[in-house]
């Protein structure tokens, strides 16, 4: 990269902010796999809780690791990237090939990097495009539509539900089918070793079905304003969890320019929304806050 380029992108990569200085987004340096997996790496690490950063500088590795946060975090990027490369690989018509390596040796890098970087990209909010990955296969395209909803760490520059509420709603699910089993046992649920308060998990809750209700709304005002329903269903979510790249004519090889303005205006609305995380603007919005005791 160039100097201004090289700038630019570290600024729009640790800030998850996805914006780049070429129409192609980094699918301009295709042939430059350095470059993508410099990217990857550190649109991971912005993914990250910034804290732990702490503990890395200090070499203190073992308490990194185990944060349960970031061991899931791990978890996720690996096993969805996994998917992703044999779904595409097997299966797909990926006609990506790497100027580095020759034939098959070639094929099987190019498909992983784009798997890994577009897998890191959308959980990590940052939108950047090294491929079209609604045109891969149907499956990867409702695959991803789930990563909408993933988002990053808590602390660090992503959007979306953040992994640890994640973490929150897989463990109290489970505990649920404890519970109902055995209905007079004490089952607190716990996280980094230590007990969580109920309090937290129904603010968890509470934050992930007020989540999918403004997707709902926020889908169901994009198709009043005329959108399809693949744009409407991928705009809203895709501006809720500010990543950037949808589906319909906000794909990743399109974008947003296409919108009527009103629904440029409302998927604005969604951003701000979905960055503030809710409760912060939607209190605007109730009588609590502006009634006078």
């Amino acid at each position: 990269m160039s100097l201004f380029d090289a700038v630019n992108h570290g600024l729009s990569t640790l800030s998850t902010g996805g914006f780049s200085t070429k129409n192609a987004s980094i699918a301009y340096w295709n042939d430059n796999y350095w470059i993508q997996y410099i990217i990857i790496l550190f649109m991971f690490m912005s993914g990250t809780n910034f804290v732990l950063f702490y503990l890395a500088f200090k070499l203190k590795f073992k308490r990194l690791m185990a944060n349960e946060e970031f061991r899931w975090y791990v978890l996720f990027v690996s096993i969805i990237t996994l998917i992703t490369f044999i779904a595409v690989y097997f299966q797909g018509d990926l006609t990506l090939s790497s100027t580095q390596h020759p034939m098959l040796l070639g094929r099987i890098e190019a498909t992983f990097r784009h798997a890994l970087f577009q897998v890191v990209a959308v959980i990590t909010t940052t939108g950047f495009v090294t491929s079209d990955f609604t045109a891969w296969l149907p499956f990867i395209s409702i695959f991803f539509f789930g990563l909408f909803f993933l988002g990053g760490s808590a602390g660090s520059t992503a959007g979306g539900v953040k992994i640890v509420r994640q973490v929150f709603l897989i463990k109290n699910g489970i505990l649920e089918f404890k519970r109902i089993l055995h209905p007079n046992a004490v089952l607190p649920m716990r996280y980094n070793g230590k007990s969580v308060d109920q309090k937290i998990v129904y603010n968890v809750l509470g934050f992930f079905i007020l989540y999918m209700l403004s997707f709902i709304v926020g889908t169901l005002v994009m198709s009043l304003l005329g959108l399809d329903f693949m744009t409407s269903v991928g705009a809203a979510a895709s501006s809720l969890g500010n990543v950037g790249p949808a589906f319909g004519d906000v794909s990743p090889v399109d974008n947003y320019n296409s919108l009527p303005y009103l629904a440029k205006w409302w998927s604005s609305f969604l951003m701000l929304l979905g960055r503030l995380e809710l409760f912060t603007v939607l209190i605007l919005f109730t009588s609590y806050f502006w009634k006078k005791y």
